[in-house]
């Protein structure tokens, strides 16, 4: 076919080349074979080199040959013909450039060029695109295969790399298209296909998931250009539109590449309008298609707010059009509409110097965000939280906004939701941070400036008035000057018909109150409503004066206005009224002093409005610190972290609060979350470790001072925690010598300080002992003759700190068996343990209540020091036995003149006596089990192992046995029971017998403990119970002796502290000595709830560790636990909460133990009230949370209300169910089981109760499940409005549907069979797992006839079922149902 004479029609498919088309259509002749494609290649090259570009009109079918054999060929021939083809297209451009500017082209030259052009782009388009599916094909296999050398195989596949050809193509394709090639078709009307078929490779390239990493950010952008120019020079914009759409609905990868593309166009090409386009294509998408379409919506949603971020301005514009979208269903459409508000807020709408139309824009915008503050959707909440973060961080938010936006972060911190908590913490940070205000933010500093300056404006305004009084125009000259404009507006309204208008006169408003108003619209030039308002009055006020004599024509109505206006700007004495007298007419005082008054009064109230902003915005951040010092003990870690965050910025910021915060975190060091533990170090290192300062000493100062104040009034655990904070400083060199040096010149008084700070000095010295033993160590005689010295009266509060600081240098762990070095002790005959025993002794006979803690770190730091400490402690308690036994003998019986009387001794002393024996007692215990026996096992060892280098090698291989024995570890283990037994011989053989010191207390102990009337006294009862049960805890046989005892004062003591000192000892007792104390358990149960606060802490904290750590059997008594989660006293709640959060991590216990508690806590006799029951049973059944679990409970709570006599049981067993997540099978269950309370539901609370677990089921009901939960309605209110009978009458009319319940019969025999007694202790008690026979199905279950004995179904379960079932061990055998009501109870 010659050149000249056919036309080049772009194809849909490569096929259509091969069929005749329409006359003078180009068609290929011949695909040729794939071995003669290199030569004809080649020959269309020699073409090239005579003709130029023309020659593809001769040689097409060699490319399309090409083409259609493209997976065939060799890599080398397909390089070869992408490069020809460029340099074709390339040398085309050329051409076409001076071509297009020559006017005298011939019409067959035009069609040639355009033949070539189409011919020429349309070889290099395939090609680009086959190349493009070739290596997206290598790519996928390489996901598969994975590995390195991803590169190296498509490089292999296609003989180059086509990553770095792609943009030179893509370039020479834009040159091309930036020609004015139009004038090639007729009329210069380019033709769709063309320009289609060059945007659409684009687009295919865009398909590719990997065109959005950073190596292909030069394709992306040649791409961008590319349809840049067909936007610009061919009308592409409602294609691109659409496309882009598509796009964006199916390609999660594409909205940032995208966005990239856009701005282009935008910023260098200047196509603004195409952002309409696309936003308002999105706009009128339907709410209920995104819904649906989630992956489309996503798209959009990054793409809006991208955008937002990169053109704000342009899009800007076409917000309107989004708008509907912040009421559709779609969360992240909703986000990226606020997220696009936030931007424009951030990079347009912001700064003073706004217009009024922007400002009311970016006001609306603000408005939108802070109401989505409290939209439906979490993440919606959060993500305004954060945009609001945003805006605070970069300084965008007005003052004016700042309450409202606090007050909906501190709103927001009790949000159901975590992350909507985490980021409203960020918020309120960022407000801390970046706050207008002040760098103190404390109540106490901001209120009394505050008052202070409210004080001054109003003086000044008072001497405003003062001296504007006599500058005031006269009324009259005023009324002359309003008069000719008020005569004509009364003209105007007098000609026209009366307007009917709303009263503007309140019924209670009196004729003074109107002629006030009157006088101020006449001042503020208000006629119109002067006038009329003055009409209305005449009317209302007929008596009173001047309203009474108005004249109804023209001049009468002036004379009235005149009279008002000039008498109401006279006061009651003549005084002028404030209010007229203004700005609005010139003062008579000198102007410059007039105005320089004016701009100190305008000065002094925006000083009183930035102070009354700042307090208001501390009293919001201590409203919130409140709130957030809750969530510091969160299960989830981010939030921790967040709020530990957050109170280091607000100590930094001087907020008194903010210290409770900082302390309150200190427990969390010992979190076993790594990353918690690491947030509070890091917060201790940047409050305490860097303090501002000039020199290393100034720092020092500082970071002491700011430590010393952790300590006071700080409790023993704060100060464990705060001790193991500075262990870990000390340990990685981050506190300073400078510091450890400055404390040791205030212990010993080289720098001048008062006691307490010489006594916490002390303290901090112990506590960075711990890290590095030396610091106290290598200074010991320092510390002995600072704290210890001989002195009168002695300070026992820094002996005891010296004494804690010196415990530090030893290891106070057991020995490790086979150490080679035997454990730091000091000779009996150190000056430490002179003094110490001096000390004791000298201070017995004094009643300083500092001596009794004083003593008790002496004789533990004696025993954990001392060689032979038994003997320096029994001659303490010697010297105090002496004193007491001579003060016995100085006291004459001169109180009781009776011979018989027996001679007393102070109470002091008996109590000084009793306690020093108990701590002697219990140390002497603890070093016997742990120094005493590990030194013996650490000797053995030595000694095993001295013997087994000395034995001969014969003597080795004799004894097969032993070497079994030890293989097995049984000869270290019968050693280790031969310590034990020894040790356990010496604690109840001889520590109490006659001969020994501790034994001769033991009469004096329990006479006092036997005679509470005679012995009365408070703290000597505390002392002498509390040494009884440190003596008990020696002696198995004395311990049995003296439980009842012991329980009988738990009992029945009068004194809280008794009884709470008693809780301790038993608890301690029930880990050393469990059998013993078991049968005495249900009274450790009963003092949970004792009246004393006190007492149920105490109790609560000794209970949780007996139960958690498996040391009392968990019985029906945990209802009592339970009842603490109501506890009036927050901290006791808190504790119990606690215990249920750690015991629902082991296994199913509290799925075990709810029906026990359900029972007694509902219990008519010993339960709780109604309203507590819920409270108590909506946090236990919140660790319900498998469904195998829930189904069970279901059953067992419908069974229940067979048994279940009174209307409160019913209400309590219907709330339970509805607080349990019930799914599709637990509402099975309760319609296998509906008989059992179906006759309960006439009841209303009851009935409404199931309506509300209806409620429920249907929120997460699906399609297949609704009518099943429209059966059991139906049921529920056929039996609420007629009873049982009413499922009678529904299952009839149901025409007897097998899947309703059976009708008559059952429910007959289960209203009028008698029921197994509720007493037997087998009620509601989990049975031991048993195989039993495959179920049947469901419509046979249902079918079956009741029994009338009650058996829950959870007692067959099957074996999938029996994951929610505890051991036999830890089964409970005993419980207490509910009882039955008696009648004559109820009847009387």
């Amino acid at each position: 076919m010659s050149p000249h004479n056919f036309e080049f029609h772009l194809p849909l498919s490569p096929e259509e080349l091969l069929k005749s088309g329409g006359v003078n259509q180009y068609v290929v002749q011949e695909v040729l074979p794939i071995k003669h494609l290199p030569s004809q290649l080649k020959a269309f090259q020699s073409a090239f080199r005579a003709q130029g570009p023309l020659a593809i009109l001769e040689h097409f079918d060699t490319i399309y040959s090409i083409l259609h054999h493209f997976r065939s060929i060799e890599p080398g021939l397909k390089e070869d013909t992408l490069e020809f083809l460029k340099k074709v297209v390339s040398c085309h451009s050329q051409e076409l450039s001076s071509l297009l500017d020559d006017a005298a082209l011939s019409g067959s030259d035009r069609s040639a060029h355009l033949n070539a052009l189409k011919m020429n782009c349309y070889a290099l388009i395939r090609f680009l695109e086959s190349l493009e599916n070739m290596t997206s094909r290598t790519s996928l296999i390489d996901l598969d295969i994975g590995g390195k050398g991803k590169k190296a195989r498509a490089k292999a596949a296609l003989g180059f790399d086509w990553e770095e050809e792609r943009q030179p193509v893509l370039q020479l394709l834009t040159q091309l298209l930036q020609l004015d090639i139009r004038h090639l078709w007729n009329h210069s009307v380019i033709e769709e296909e063309f320009v289609s078929l060059v945007t659409g490779c684009c687009y295919r390239l865009l398909e590719n998931p990997t065109i959005g990493h950073q190596k292909n950010r030069s394709t992306k952008e040649a791409i961008a250009h590319l349809l840049g120019v067909a936007l610009v020079r061919y009308n592409h914009m409602l294609s691109a539109t659409v496309k882009i759409i598509q796009m964006l609905q199916h390609f999660e990868h594409l909205p940032s590449v995208l966005v990239t593309a856009v701005s282009l166009w935008v910023t260098d090409y200047g196509m603004k309008s195409i952002v309409g386009e696309i936003v308002r294509e999105i706009g009128q998408k339907c709410a209920q298609e995104l819904s649906r379409d989630t992956a489309g919506a996503k798209g959009f949603a990054v793409f809006l707010a991208e955008l937002a971020e990169r053109i704000p301005a342009v899009l800007m514009s076409s917000m309107c059009i989004l708008l509907d979208h912040l009421d559709g269903e779609n969360y992240m459409m909703r986000n990226a509409v606020l997220a696009a508000m936030a931007e424009m807020v951030l990079q347009v709408l912001n700064g003073d110097q706004l217009e009024e139309s922007a400002r009311e824009t970016r006001d609306q915008f603000l408005d939108i965000l802070q109401a989505h503050g409290h939209d439906v959707n979490s993440f919606v909440r959060s993500r305004v939280l954060q945009l609001f973060t945003r805006i605070v961080q970069q300084k965008a938010l007005p003052l004016t906004r700042f309450q409202a936006v606090v007050a909906l972060a501190v709103g927001r911190l009790a949000d159901k939701s975590v992350l909507v908590c985490k980021n409203a913490i960020q918020l309120l940070a960022s407000f801390l941070a970046n706050n207008p205000f002040s760098c103190k933010l404390s109540d106490a500093d901001l209120a009394g400036p505050l008052q202070k300056e409210i004080q001054k404006l109003q003086e000044m305004r008072a001497q405003r008035r003062t001296a504007a009084a006599p500058a005031a125009l006269d009324p009259e000259e005023e009324w002359d000057a309003m008069l000719p404009e008020l005569k004509s507006t009364l003209q105007q309204l007098l000609r026209l018909p009366q307007e009917e208008v709303d009263e503007q006169i309140a019924d209670a408003e009196t004729a003074e109150e109107v002629k006030g108003r009157i006088r101020q619209l006449l001042s503020k030039a208000s006629y119109k409503q002067a006038i009329i308002l003055t009409r209305e009055a005449t009317s209302r006020f007929q008596e009173s004066e001047p309203f009474s004599h108005t004249e109804p024509e023209e001049n009468g109505f002036l004379n009235l206005l005149g009279i008002i206006f000039k008498a109401s700007t006279q006061g009651p004495h003549g005084d002028t009224d404030p209010e007229l007298t203004g700005s609005k007419d010139s003062p008579s005082v000198p102007e410059p002093e007039g105005s320089q008054t004016n701009d100190e009064l305008v000065k002094q109230e925006m000083l009183v409005q930035y102070l009354q902003d700042a307090y208001s915005f501390s009293q919001k951040i201590t409203e919130a610190i409140g709130i957030i010092s809750k969530m510091m003990y969160e299960n989830t870690t981010t939030v921790v972290q967040e709020v530990i965050e957050f109170f280091v910025m607000v100590f930094q910021f001087g907020v008194p609060q903010a210290l409770f915060g900082v302390r309150r975190m200190l427990p969390l060091i010992w979190s076993k979350e790594p990353g918690v533990r690491e947030a509070v170090l890091n917060a201790y290192r940047q409050l305490y470790l860097s303090p501002k300062g000039d020199s290393a000493r100034a720092k020092a100062q500082a970071l002491i001072q700011n430590l010393s104040l952790l300590l006071v009034d700080a409790s023993a655990g704060t100060i464990q925690c705060l001790e193991e904070i500075l262990c870990e400083f000390v340990q990685k060199d981050e506190i300073k010598p400078a510091v450890i040096q400055l404390l040791w010149e205030r212990a010993t008084e080289k720098v001048p300080c008062s006691p307490l700070e010489r006594c916490s000095s002390v303290m901090l010295l112990g506590t960075m002992a711990r890290g590095k033993p030396e610091i106290v160590g290598s200074n010991l005689d320092t510390l002995v003759s600072i704290g210890l010295d001989e002195k009168f009266p002695q300070d026992y509060r820094l002996a005891q700190q010296v004494c804690l600081a010196i415990a530090n240098i030893s290891d106070r762990r057991k020995p490790s068996l086979g150490e080679r070095h035997p454990p730091f002790r000091l000779p009996q005959e150190h000056r430490l343990f002179e003094r110490l025993q001096e000390m004791v002794t000298k201070g017995f006979a004094h009643p300083d209540p500092l001596w009794i803690p004083f003593k008790e770190v002496a004789v533990t730091l004696t025993y954990q020091l001392a060689e032979g400490p038994e003997v320096i402690c029994a001659h303490m308690l010697q010297g105090c036995a002496k004193q007491a036994l001579e003060k016995l003998e100085e006291n004459p019986t001169e109180a009781c003149p009776k011979e018989t009387a027996a001679p007393k001794l102070p109470t002091f002393l008996l109590m000084n006596l009793l306690s020093l024996a108990g701590d002697v007692a219990l140390q002497q215990l603890v070093h016997l089990e742990q120094a005493v026996s590990g030194e013996l096992g650490r000797r053995r060892v030595l000694r095993e192992e001295q013997e087994h280098k000395t034995k001969g090698p014969k003597e080795k291989t004799t004894s097969s046995e032993t070497t079994m024995e030890e293989e097995l570890g049984l000869v270290g283990a019968t050693a280790d029971d031969t310590e034990t037994e020894l040790i356990r011989s010496i604690c109840e053989k001889e520590l109490l017998d006659g001969n020994q010191v501790l034994a001769a207390f033991v009469p004096l102990l329990l006479k006092v403990c036997n005679n509470p009337g005679s012995y009365s006294n408070p703290d000597l009862c505390a002392a002498a119970s509390l040494a009884l049960g440190k003596f008990c805890m020696i002696s198995a046989p004395f311990c049995d002796s003296q439980l009842r005892l012991l329980f009988t004062m738990l009992e029945k003591s009068s004194l809280p502290t008794v009884r709470s000192n008693l809780m301790v000892v038993t608890g301690d007792l029930a880990i050393r000595f469990p059998n013993l104390v078991d049968p005495w358990t249900p009274h450790l149960y009963a003092r949970l709830r004792d009246p004393a606060q006190q007492v149920r802490r105490t109790a609560g904290l000794v209970m949780t560790h007996l139960i958690l750590k498996d040391m009392v059997k968990v019985k029906g008594q945990v209802s009592e636990m339970a009842v603490l989660l109501i506890d009036p006293v927050s901290q006791i709640a808190a504790l119990a909460k606690n215990f249920f959060n750690e015991l629902s991590h082991k296994g199913n216990a509290i799925y075990n133990l709810l029906p026990d508690i359900i029972s007694r806590l509902s219990d008519p006799e010993g339960g709780v009230e109604e309203e507590p029951f819920h409270t108590i049973m909506k946090q236990l059944l919140s660790y319900i949370t498998k469904d195998k679990q829930t189904e069970s409970l279901v059953e067992k709570l419908c069974q229940r209300f067979r048994t279940a006599r009174t209307e409160r049981q019913y209400r309590d067993l219907a709330y339970c169910m509805s607080q349990l997540p019930l799914t599709e099978r637990g509402l099975h269950k309760m319609l296998d089981n509906f008989e059992c309370f179906g006759d309960k539901l006439v009841d209303e609370s009851v009935f409404s109760v199931f309506l509300s677990i209806v409620g429920k089921l249907r929120r997460g009901a699906k399609p297949e499940g609704k009518a099943i939960i429209d059966e059991f309605e139906k049921k529920l209110r056929a039996c609420h409005t007629r009873g049982m009978d009413g499922i009678e009458e529904l299952e009839t009319g149901q025409g007897g549907s097998q899947q309703a319940l059976s009708a008559k019969k059952p429910s007959a025999v289960s209203r009028l069979q008698p029921l197994t007694s509720v007493d037997s202790d087998n009620d509601f008690v989990t049975p031991n797992p048993r195989r039993t026979k495959p179920r049947r199905p469901q419509t046979q279950q249902r079918k079956s006839q009741r029994k009338a004995k009650v058996v829950f179904s959870s007692d067959e379960s099957s074996e999938d079922e029996l994951s929610a079932e505890m051991t036999e061990e830890e089964t409970p055998k005993k419980t207490t149902p509910i009882r039955r009501a008696s009648g004559h109870r109820h009847r009387s």
